[in-house]
């Protein structure tokens, strides 16, 4: 006779995990942004509300004039709708964030979502690491489920781990396609006004570190992103303008005249995009120099850290 006693033991177990992973999860809003981009953004919201957890959505509409706020009003995914009446950037994550009432939550944009499970896969580990202020989600471009080149940047991070942290330590992440728990984000200040949008998330990674926040890649947590083909307009020089306002809000002061000299130099040689990208810096800087605030030593030295392993 076959001893089937462990079989039995170990079925209720696995039926309770698989009726916990189809139940609701209370601790996880998603937020996304979205501006012009209805037909995006309603695909966004199918994938959402398909999704066993049944997070609550909060989506900001960032002044879109294509009828965007009213077709998520009317979506069955019954998102709240945040419309601020002006086009808020990336800022507009950070109205989501203040609105929501959970403890954490993920970022997603009207071309991007969370894996089944996902979320909370993600909430577990924030429930477990008390420090940890955000987790990098692992993300897959297209309907091929390609790699994102930035996976294999965080995963290969040169931070040394933490034990109180999981996944591998990061100063970096994908905007759509991350985890953060309320209160960190709060208190680190959420996405600067200074940078809008473009390359926003190193500053918010750098000031979630300095107020004592983990940051961590962990590749167990999938996010899907579909953007558009080609490049948006004007992105590459925002991305090269806030790197250059997160030195001068953060970074030592030779850092930041060393490379404003760097785009004056490639403005002066007429590369594409530098003289907007200098122009857009110069415009701000007055208000990054009033909010400058130098990163800790500790967070100083995990960035440099970081750019010589970059520049290998």
């Amino acid at each position: 006779m076959v001893d089937d006693t462990a079989d039995r033991s170990a079925r209720p177990a696995t039926q309770d995990a698989a009726a916990s992973a189809q139940r609701p999860d209370s601790r996880i809003t998603v937020a996304v942004i979205t501006r012009n981009r209805r037909e995006s953004v309603l695909r966004t919201l199918d994938r959402l509300a398909a999704l066993p957890e049944r997070p609550p959505v909060i989506v900001v509409d960032n002044d879109s004039s294509d009828a965007t706020a009213a077709a998520v009003r009317s979506h069955p995914a019954g998102a709240r709708l945040l419309s601020p009446g002006r086009n808020t950037g990336a800022l507009g994550r950070n109205l989501a964030v203040r609105q929501a009432t959970t403890r954490y939550v993920a970022f997603s944009d009207d071309d991007s979502w969370w894996e089944p499970g996902a979320l909370r896969a993600a909430a577990d580990l924030l429930d477990g690491h008390p420090r940890l202020g955000l987790l990098a989600a692992h993300t897959l471009v297209g309907p091929g489920n390609a790699e994102d080149p930035l996976n294999a940047l965080l995963a290969d991070s040169p931070l040394p781990r933490e034990p109180d942290l999981p996944g591998r330590p990061v100063l970096g992440f994908l905007g759509c396609a991350a985890v953060v728990r309320r209160r960190a984000f709060l208190e680190a200040g959420g996405y600067h006004r200074v940078l809008f949008f473009g390359a926003e998330e190193t500053l918010l990674a750098y000031d979630l570190a300095a107020c004592g926040w983990g940051v961590s890649y962990e590749p167990s947590v999938i996010a899907h992103h579909h953007p558009a083909p080609g490049e948006r307009p004007g992105r590459s020089p925002a991305v090269r303008r806030n790197a250059l306002l997160t030195d001068w809000l953060r970074r030592p002061l030779p850092v930041a005249f060393r490379r404003t000299a760097g785009l004056t130099a490639d403005t002066a040689r007429r590369k594409p995009g530098a003289a907007t990208a200098l122009r857009g810096t110069l415009i701000r800087l007055p208000a990054a120099l009033k909010q400058r605030r130098r990163l800790p030593a500790r967070v100083e030295n995990a960035v440099r850290l970081l750019e010589r392993e970059a520049e290998r």
